[in-house]
């Protein structure tokens, strides 16, 4: 079957829209092929600095014909819906179209519309113009006195098609001047002649003889391989670069690697501030001593051609930028080691978080006084995680995180060592940004976690307070990863901390510098409330309560109720983002579900183990039989209740206990609350589950002899009250009602 071959050749195209682009021409060509009844058998798109193409493999000659038939208005319409109807079938008269009967609506014209399939290279030459005019670039420009767009500028359109052994035809169309041919061009320098192609494999063979190597992944092992071959002939090692190396791949057609050197001095820089200084200004791998594990004063650099006097000019253009540029951060690397991190800190002061939240010094504050709090929960020492908690972000303002912003956090760790302050400090000030993706580990010492608790908590009641909260896919602040670094933090350290009210007291603080209350004025109304409405399960079981409080008494009550609201909010955002965790490692999210709908549940290691164990008692056979009886006993009380219009709840009557099997099921309840809630306390959650399976027998025996809906009101009532009596049995464990399956 025939193949197509397109390539687009241009001025260079940037390298971070390549491969991007190479997919997108790749889903429109093949999208619209099929759209058009044009199936095929496989398709590859490929990318380099000046051209992006696509092979599409086995197509057929040409469309099938196509018959459809095409329902018309009814016998005897009106004369305007008649000629409609013809003109839409392409019938000259209705001698041409059929009449059919439908039982319901009668007679009505149907007209038989038969399309013969058109040769594929037609359908084509319809299909790549437009979807050259509107490629989606992320940046396009327009050039000459031409009107399309393209990320740089369009110079020649390869189009060919054909069989393999036949010579391929050119599919002529034109895109604003520039006709489709099988001409294209070698490099740019080393072979710009044009050169005649016809389909894929002579396209790259004939490109590859002129210093074009037109696959990514092929360019970007050439230049790997021959990378680490250098290195090893130096006796040197490679520091691979994953991200690095996809750039340089975009950036040359002919991979040639060499290599350059600059001077010992510059190795007293940490080695991650030489490595960012030559990566960002010459696109170059640094190369480390294998004895030592330190960096080497050698670097690679990626040519894109082959040059006659061996690479030596080129090297030598590198050396001399390379050298200046690391001059550069030599004197940021000295200057701020003589401005200590102390130096930088009144000047936060006059540096905005954001406009509604405060400064940058009122953000530290409050991360400081919420590391010292969270200190003791997590095992670290409060002066440690205090002092930590005032440094961490000072090297923001320091030369070298100026010029590297990546490099936060990591050069306050030097500075704090070189300064000689307490290693949990030092290293707090690096760990306290992570966990920054969901492949980076979270920090495990005391101090650090502190600090990095502190940090995310604050970010996320901040922007809940003023109301920035994530929406759809958009989430400008970050905040889902802050609250999934939250999450990983207290699991993979096994941390046991309430966050309702570290959530509550932060929003308090961040309430008080949006209304500018005084910090002591806004905690100090704590005091002034009713102690029953202070806690988590005191506020849920006293709204009403809170609310008459808070529209009696004044701003700083209703600066409470507010951060009442967004600790609310901010523990089920956090139960979503902890369903979506547990979800990407194989747990059931409706599980979470069911414990976080129980009162009081914001320990999110306790939520795990609990959920944990409730996964494992479900995965049993007793567990899914009490499942299949509970959901029983449900479903009959929701159907009396809203049959009656009230709810059937407990104490049950004993006296009125007329089978053997409903003392049993009472007695078997009481048994198993009292052996559930000692359970719980202990934290025993798999004994708690062991109780619970004592359920499904008295159960099961209850509705093998019960009448739950006895024609005696009093008995039908009490018999409802018992089964209510088990969904308040299984609510020591988790809301059953949410466990789906």
């Amino acid at each position: 079957m025939p193949d197509l071959l397109i390539e687009l050749f241009s001025e260079e195209i940037p390298a971070r829209m390549q491969a991007q682009a190479a997919d997108g021409l790749k889903k429109l060509v093949t999208d619209a092929l099929v759209e058009r009844g044009l199936l095929y058998e496989g398709a590859k798109a490929f990318v380099t600095p000046r051209r992006l193409a696509l092979a599409v493999h086995g197509l057929p000659g040409r469309q099938a014909d196509q018959r459809e038939e095409k329902k018309g208005p009814r016998v005897g319409a009106p004369e305007g819906a008649i000629a409609g109807f013809l003109k839409s079938a392409g019938l000259a008269s209705l001698d041409q179209a059929s009449v059919q009967s439908d039982p319901k609506k009668g007679d009505f014209y149907v007209a038989v519309v038969e399309k013969p399939g058109r040769p594929t290279p037609e359908v084509i030459a319809d299909i790549i113009p437009a979807i050259i005019r509107g490629f989606p670039w992320p940046k396009s420009m327009r050039w000459g006195s031409g009107s399309l767009r393209w990320v740089r500028p369009l110079h020649s359109i390869v189009a060919t098609f054909g069989a393999e052994g036949d010579e391929p035809e050119v599919v002529r169309f034109e895109v604003d001047g520039i006709v489709s041919s099988n001409v294209t061009y070698g490099h740019r320098f080393l072979a710009p002649a044009p050169i005649t192609v016809k389909r894929l494999d002579d396209w790259m063979a004939k490109l590859e003889a002129a210093k074009v190597v037109v696959d990514r992944d092929r360019r970007k092992d050439i230049i790997l391989n021959d990378a680490k071959d250098l290195a090893l002939a130096n006796g040197l090692e490679l520091v691979e670069d994953e991200g690095l190396l996809d750039e340089v791949a975009g950036l040359v057609e002919w991979p040639v690697v060499l290599m350059g050197a600059f001077e010992e001095r510059f190795l007293e820089i940490p080695g991650e501030v030489i490595r960012a200084t030559i990566r960002a200004n010459q696109k170059c791998f640094v190369l480390k001593n294998p004895a030592t594990g330190r960096l080497a004063n050698r670097f690679l650099l990626i040519s894109n051609l082959v040059a006659s006097d061996g690479g030596t000019a080129i090297v030598a253009g590198n050396e001399r930028v390379i050298r200046a540029r690391l001059s550069d951060a030599k004197f940021f690397w000295d200057t701020d080691r003589v401005n200590g991190l102390a130096s930088r800190m009144p000047r936060f002061q006059s540096i905005t978080f954001h406009e509604k939240l405060g400064s940058q010094a009122e953000r530290i504050e409050r991360i400081r006084r919420l590391a010292v709090e969270i200190a003791p929960k997590v095992g670290a020492e409060p002066a440690l995680a205090e002092e930590a908690a005032l440094y961490a972000k000072a090297d923001l303002l320091t030369e070298v995180v100026g010029e590297f912003p990546e490099l936060q956090g990591l050069m306050g760790r030097y500075y704090a060592q070189g300064e000689n302050l307490p290693p949990e400090v030092a290293a707090a000030c690096e760990e306290h940004y992570k966990p920054q993706g969901p492949g980076d580990r979270v920090p495990t010492a005391p101090v650090s976690i502190a600090v990095a608790l502190a940090d995310k908590i604050d970010t996320l009641v901040g922007f809940w307070a003023i109301d920035e909260k994530p929406t759809g896919s958009k989430d400008p602040y970050a905040l889902r990863r802050a609250a999934l670094g939250v999450i990983r933090i207290v699991l993979e350290n096994g941390l046991r901390v309430r966050l309702w009210s570290i959530l509550r007291n932060r929003a308090i603080e961040v309430l008080q510098t949006i209304k500018q209350i005084p910090f002591e004025e806004a905690f100090d109304s704590i005091s002034a409330l009713p102690p029953d409405i202070r806690t988590l399960k005191g506020v849920q079981a006293a709204e009403d309560e809170l609310l008459f409080e808070l529209a009696s008494s004044g701003s700083r009550l209703a600066v409470f109720g507010e951060a009442v609201k967004i600790a609310d909010d901010l523990l089920s955002f956090f139960a979503d983002r902890l369903k979506v965790h547990l979800r990407e490692h194989g747990a059931r999210h409706d599980l979470v579900d069911a414990v976080f709908a129980l009162e009081g549940q914001d320990d999110l290691f306790l939520l795990v183990d609990r959920m944990t164990a409730l996964a494992r008692f479900l995965d049993t056979e007793d567990g899914k039989t009490l499942l299949a009886g509970y959901r029983r006993a449900v479903n009959i009380l929701r159907i009396e209740e809203k049959k009656d219009g009230r709810a059937f709840t407990g104490p049950t009557n004993s006296t009125l206990f007329k089978e053997p099997a409903e003392d049993h099921l009472a007695d078997a309840i009481e048994q198993v609350k009292f052996r559930v809630a000692a359970a719980v306390a202990k934290e025993d959650f798999a004994a708690a589950m062991t109780a619970l399976a004592d359920l499904r027998a008295p159960v099961d025996a209850f509705f093998d002899a019960v009448t739950v809906n006895d024609p005696d009101p009093a008995l039908r009532e009490n018999r409802l009250k018992l089964l209510d009596e088990i969904r308040a049995a299984t609510r020591g464990i988790a809301d059953f009602d949410r466990i789906g399956g």
